[in-house]
């Protein structure tokens, strides 16, 4: 099975409690741990792993802020375009995250984060010109890079479309239109559809969404981050589900 490192603190404690047999090697900065590593080094232990201390110099091939530990751990199977359909038909009411081509892999792992704390069934992400998983996404996502399904599209104008044809709603975000997300309805089948940073949706993107809708913006500042913008709107979502959960319960 192929493999792959993560780094962090939550990262690892998170993969670790949730599947501790896909964790090959985990490795600590040589030296006195703290509380935090500590308490994650004895959990290993605790679960029959064993954790290693290595010189600081190993981990000097990791970008970023590795916070003195590091797993090399079992690479899960890639997602297909052609599971989508079946993600959508499995989820009683879907809600999907399309990026397009978003590419700072800071904005990718904080949208899985997102994405996971309010349920959305999967985000998907088209193979060129977008950060893909990494280490950094990984780190940045909290766990949540193994629990949100991410899925890989070769052209992510042909899936939207195809999305659309098995009766899911595309809503593009574009801060030129009048409608705000406030307005929208999010309560069906729906893709919520994010542009790319600084850029927005791409042309053909936007024109293959259902309807477009923006954030309000009372301030001097265009625009917003896309994982903020997608924060945003994904709650929003995850709101009216809710009230429309309730007023059907009663």
């Amino acid at each position: 099975m192929k493999q792959e490192t993560i780094y962090g603190l939550h990262a690892i404690e998170k993969f670790i409690k949730q599947t501790p047999h896909l964790v090959y090697q985990l490795s600590f900065v040589k030296g006195r741990l703290n509380n935090r590593q500590q308490a994650l080094y004895d959990s290993a232990k605790a679960l029959g792993l064993s954790p290693n201390c290595v010189a600081k110099s190993d981990f000097n091939k990791v970008d970023g802020n590795h916070q003195g530990v590091m797993a090399l751990v079992a690479k899960q199977p890639d997602l297909k375009e052609s599971d989508l359909l079946s993600l959508m038909n499995q989820a009683s009411n879907p809600l999907f995250i399309f990026l397009d081509e978003v590419q700072d892999p800071h904005n990718l792992g904080a949208i899985l984060r997102t994405a996971d704390a309010v349920g959305a069934d999967a985000v998907i992400i088209p193979k060129h010109n977008s950060s893909g998983m990494n280490a950094t996404v990984r780190k940045v996502a909290s766990g949540a890079a193994d629990n949100v399904k991410l899925i890989v599209v070769s052209n992510l104008t042909r899936t939207l479309k195809e999305m659309q044809q098995a009766g899911m709603w595309m809503v593009g975000l574009d801060g030129e239109t009048e409608q705000t997300i406030y307005d929208q309805d999010f309560t069906g089948s729906t893709g919520i559809v994010m542009g790319a940073e600084g850029r927005g949706l791409r042309r053909l993107t936007r024109e293959a969404c259902d309807y477009l809708a923006a954030i309000p913006m009372l301030g001097v500042v265009e625009s917003l981050n896309v994982s903020v913008a997608t924060g945003i709107t994904v709650y929003e979502a995850y709101r009216q589900r809710q009230l429309f959960a309730q007023s059907s319960d009663r």
